[in-house]
């Protein structure tokens, strides 16, 4: 089993449109910036945990929580910047093996899923590595079936399932990204690519109040732990 250097970075910017000021906002009991931080304290894994913020104010918020600051160029806090933008900004800052982007709008996620998708990338050699959802579901794509046929149904369980990126994790390996990204490369999907399935239930993305909401209601759920209940025949 290879022994990678990991080091985890979680992209937060102060300002956003769609969920003003969402990483600051409470979900339930506690900011939403709170939770990819205690995730990745939850392991032994990552040797620095990074808050990749332009905000110095939100920098030092996460520092109280147990994460590193780091501050990316008011250039790279804009709405325009992409993920391929600012990793690549900060892998010239840290040396690893592999950087693990953990959003903060994937609230959901829990240790063990963490911990299987690291053991993923132990067993690989990939220089991407996506977390996706996998459905098994008739998919159209451009008014055609993508992965069933109009000829004939047959049960959801037999489909080829879909797969949705979902950016909940992703890993890239970091000499990797930066060679593609100073060839011209597109490196965020790029080299030997690997998809990790997530569970459905641990895949929302907070982009709209309807997702915060979706979230809020499993994790609502998920405190409640109460027993099966079936109707009385």
């Amino acid at each position: 089993m290879p022994n990678y250097k990991y080091t985890a970075m979680i992209p937060a910017r102060l300002g956003s449109k769609r969920i003003p000021k969402k990483n600051i906002r409470y979900l339930l009991d506690k900011p939403l910036i709170q939770y990819p931080i205690e995730l990745a304290l939850s392991s032994s894994r990552f040797d620095g945990i990074w808050v990749n913020t332009e905000s110095e104010e939100l920098g030092q918020a996460a520092i109280k929580l147990g994460a590193q600051f780091h501050r990316r160029p008011a250039s790279l806090a804009t709405d325009t910047a992409t993920n391929r933008d600012f990793t690549y900004e900060f892998l010239q800052h840290h040396k690893c093996d592999y950087v693990i982007m953990l959003n903060t709008t994937s609230p959901l996620l829990r240790q063990e899923t963490m911990k299987r998708f690291l053991g993923y990338i132990d067993e690989n050699e990939f220089d991407t590595v996506l977390s996706v959802i996998a459905e098994k579901e008739e998919t159209f794509f451009q008014g055609k079936p993508l992965n069933f046929s109009l000829s004939e149904k047959v049960n959801s369980q037999l489909l080829e399932p879909t797969e949705a990126v979902v950016w909940a994790m992703t890993a890239w390996r970091r000499k990797s990204f930066m060679e593609m990204q100073e060839s011209g490369i597109n490196p965020v999907f790029g080299g030997s690519l690997g998809r990790f399935a997530i569970p459905k239930d641990e895949a929302c993305d907070l982009d709209t109040e309807e997702d915060w909401n979706i979230a809020e209601g499993i994790m609502t759920a998920r405190q409640k732990q109460s027993g099966r209940r079936y109707m009385e025949l």
